[in-house]
């Protein structure tokens, strides 16, 4: 209910200014760099890359502009009530603010990069 709210709030504040197809499209692509983020972490199977490419992926979509940062805040938004709700997740989700803060802001992720990680990513 609070995605659906957040779309059509955006989408009419957009809707004044001409920009509802870029701000989807910027949304698209947002979601698709933080999907991208999930795989590379998954494929990557490295120990301590977690905080790196959840950073990674927000930052990577806070760059494409409104769209993309609203879909990146909703996404990691999501996780957290997830993490939450099941449990065993809370120490994970305390972090997340000030990486929330830090990567939707524009700070470069690669501060979060662990040693070893191997230069594909």
């Amino acid at each position: 209910m609070k995605l659906l709210t957040g779309l059509v709030f955006c989408s009419l504040v957009l809707a004044v200014s001409g920009g509802v197809l870029s701000f989807m499209k910027e949304a698209a692509l947002g979601s698709w760099d933080m999907w991208r983020a999930i795989r590379d972490l998954n494929e990557a199977n490295f120990i301590g890359s977690q905080r790196y490419f959840y950073a990674r992926g927000k930052y990577d979509a806070a760059r494409r502009g409104p769209g993309g940062a609203w879909a990146a805040e909703m996404i990691s938004d999501a996780r957290n009530n997830i993490l939450r709700f099941f449990g065993p997740g809370l120490e994970d989700s305390a972090e997340d603010p000030e990486d929330n803060r830090a990567n939707r802001g524009g700070e470069d992720p690669i501060i979060y990069r662990p040693k070893g990680l191997p230069d594909k990513y």
